[in-house]
C-alpha cells in the first residue's frame, strides 16, 4: 500500500498561460512561508526568464518573506511575453526506511551517538542513565542520503563533500557527516520525505505533509552542524535532502508514500511488488538491507 500526496494539498501553481492545468501543489503546514514557496518553485521552475508569482485574484506579487503562505491558486507569470514557465524532469530519488544492519555501518552509529546524543530536530536530549546503559531505543543514527542509493551517491559524486573517509575505498556514505540522530518517528518522516531542513533558511525545518509532530519552523540544533566540529553534517548534503522533499512532495501529483509497517507474516515482497514504482522500490529495500556490500 501507499499514499498518495496530492490528495489534501490547498496550494496549486500554475503557468499563468494554462490556468487551468496544475503544475504541482503541497499541503500547506504553518512552516511554509513565502520565502519557502518561492525557494521551492525555484527548484521546479525552468524559465530563462525572471517571473513573479500571484495568489490568483490579487495584484501583488509574493516576496522572499517569512509571512505564512495563503491557501489557493498561485499563477507564475515570466517578466517577458517570450516566457515560458516549464517544470524540471528531474525525479527524486526511491527511498525507503533506512536499515543499519552491518558491521560496516556500526561506526556510523556510534559516531553520530557520541555527536548529537539527542533528536536534532526535536531537541528532546537522550537521557544520561540510558547513554551510560547503552540504551539508545527511540533513537536512530539516520543517513542524510540513504544507504539504498549509495552507487547514485558515488556516481554522482557526492563522496567529494565527505572529508573523514576511512581509506581510499570508503565511499563516504556511511560517514557522521553523512548522518543525523532523530527519534525513530522522526526518522520515518525524515526518509519518507515528509520533512527536511533547509541549510539556506538558517537551517529550518520544514513540514511538506500535515504536522503532526510540531516540528515544522524549528531550526536544526546546532551540536550536528558546529562548523569547528570536523564531524559536523555537510550542508551539501543537507541541500540535497531538501531539493529531494520539495521533488517528491510538490511535481507534478508528487511521488508515493510507502508503507513500512509490515507485519509478521504479512507478504512484504507482494505488496511492494503490487504498488507502485515496484522494480525500484524493490531494488532500494535490497540495497538498503545489504548495504554492507562494496560497491567499489
Amino acid at each position: 500500500m501507499s499514499s498518495d500526496r496530492s490528495l489534501g494539498r490547498d496550494v496549486h501553481f500554475y503557468d499563468i498561460s494554462r490556468p487551468d492545468k496544475a503544475l504541482g501543489g503541497l499541503i500547506l503546514t504553518p512552516s511554509i512561508t513565502e520565502k519557502t514557496f518561492l525557494f521551492a518553485l525555484g527548484i521546479l521552475i525552468i524559465s530563462a526568464h525572471p517571473y513573479e508569482v500571484y495568489l490568483r485574484g490579487t495584484e501583488v506579487p509574493l516576496g522572499p518573506t517569512d509571512e505564512p503562505l495563503q491557501p489557493g491558486k498561485y499563477d507564475i507569470k515570466p517578466d517577458s511575453p517570450r516566457g515560458r514557465i516549464l517544470l524540471t524532469n528531474e525525479f527524486s530519488i526511491t527511498r525507503v526506511l533506512s536499515h543499519t544492519v552491518t558491521g560496516r555501518d556500526e561506526t556510523f552509529r556510534q559516531r553520530v551517538r557520541e555527536r548529537d546524543r539527542k533528536c536534532v530536530i526535536t531537541g528532546i536530549a537522550i537521557p544520561s542513565r540510558l547513554v551510560d546503559s547503552n540504551d539508545w531505543s527511540s533513537y536512530h543514527a539516520a543517513h542524510i542520503f540513504p544507504l539504498s542509493g549509495e552507487e547514485w551517491f558515488i556516481r554522482n559524486g557526492f563522496s567529494r563533500w565527505i572529508t573523514n573517509r576511512d581509506g581510499e575505498h570508503d565511499t563516504g556514505i556511511n560517514s557522521c557527516q553523512n548522518g543525523v540522530l532523530l527519534l525513530s518517528h522522526i526518522h520515518e518522516k525524515f526518509d519518507n520525505f515528509s520533512i527536511s531542513i533547509n541549510p539556506d533558511d538558517d537551517y529550518r525545518i520544514i513540514a511538506f505533509r500535515d504536522d503532526i509532530f510540531n516540528v515544522g519552523g524549528r531550526t536544526l540544533d546546532p551540536v550536528c552542524r558546529d562548523p569547528s566540529n570536523e564531524r559536523s553534517v555537510r550542508d551539501e548534503l543537507l541541500r540535497w535532502h531538501f531539493r529531494q522533499t520539495v521533488l517528491a512532495n510538490m511535481r507534478g501529483a508528487g511521488e508515493p508514500v510507502f508503507e513500512t509497517d509490515f507485519p509478521p507474516g504479512s507478504d512484504m515482497v507482494g505488496e511492494i511488488l503490487s504498488g507502485p514504482a515496484a522494480v525500484k522500490r524493490m531494488e532500494a529495500e535490497l540495497f538498503s538491507r545489504l548495504g554492507g556490500l562494496s560497491l567499489v
